[in-house]
């Protein structure tokens, strides 16, 4: 079943591709135009950092790689499973019943509907801010430390790409809950730019232990730079994320399933 739906949702994106390919110049415009426009978050802090020295107690260099590693899994996790905000006009107009009698699973279609391969812009503009936290940043880098990098960035991306699919789930019931999903997608990549000493302890609390967008970064980052973890929990919390991600996607799993099964078309 999984297979069936690897193999679905990689041909489905391949088709896309395809259509986007053909006009080249169209999508190195748009792509470029991505790029720009994620790039405009770290230019604010940038300007931020022109009239500071430090942030919450961070220098520029450890907010880059905090917002590299977020922008980066943020950025592949919208790649790959962006269109799942388009789930609520599916559910609103009846057109999802097209994607229930195919013999292709349900989330494959939505996934890859529309794939927009304009969004590796995003994930470009992340790796070069990481490029640069990476290269200012004076780190005790051990092989530990080395292998936590692939580790985050894994592990983030499946973080996100769980909310991405809570957010599709709920809107089976919402059917116009594409702006709750953005909070926690497009405001938890926000959020998690800055450090954590910036917000308040009921925050961090909320993103550690309710919704774990701080195993996306916070948690194992800080541990990486040497600096002690948020909230006093114990240094070992900082090799969960890929426990947190593959319970994240178990959770979203059941609800996309609950969901689905809760799907009474428009009834007309």
């Amino acid at each position: 079943m999984v297979w069936n739906g690897l193999r679905a949702y990689g041909l489905i994106v391949a088709m896309w591709t395809r259509s986007t390919m053909a006009y080249r110049a169209s999508f190195a415009m748009m792509a470029f135009g991505n790029f720009v426009a994620t790039a405009f978050d770290f230019l604010a802090i940038l300007i931020m950092f022109s009239h500071i020295e430090a942030l919450g107690g961070y220098s520029l260099s450890e907010v880059a790689f905090l917002y590299g590693l977020t922008g980066t899994a943020f950025g592949l996790a919208e790649l790959f499973l962006g269109s799942m905000n388009r789930l609520g006009r599916r559910v609103r107009d009846g057109t999802l019943d097209t994607l229930l009698v195919r013999p292709v699973p349900v989330l494959a279609q939505v996934a890859a509907d529309k794939f927009a391969l304009r969004r590796f812009g995003r994930v470009v503009q992340g790796l070069l801010v990481l490029g640069y936290g990476l290269l200012t940043l004076d780190i005790d880098w051990t092989v530990v430390r080395l292998l936590m990098l692939p580790m985050m960035l894994l592990s983030g991306t499946a973080i996100f790409g769980a909310v991405f699919v809570l957010g599709g789930a709920f809107q089976f019931w919402a059917q116009d809950g594409s702006e709750v999903q953005n909070a926690f997608t497009y405001g938890g990549n926000t959020l998690l730019q800055y450090p954590p000493s910036v917000f308040g302890k009921e925050l961090v609390r909320g993103v550690t232990f309710v919704v774990p967008l701080a195993f996306v970064n916070w948690i194992p980052a800080l541990y990486v730079m040497g600096r002690e973890v948020p909230l006093g929990l114990p240094e070992a919390v900082a090799f969960l994320p890929p426990v947190v991600a593959v319970v994240s996607c178990a959770v979203a799993g059941l609800a996309w399933r609950a969901g689905l099964r809760a799907y009474r078309s428009t009834g007309s």
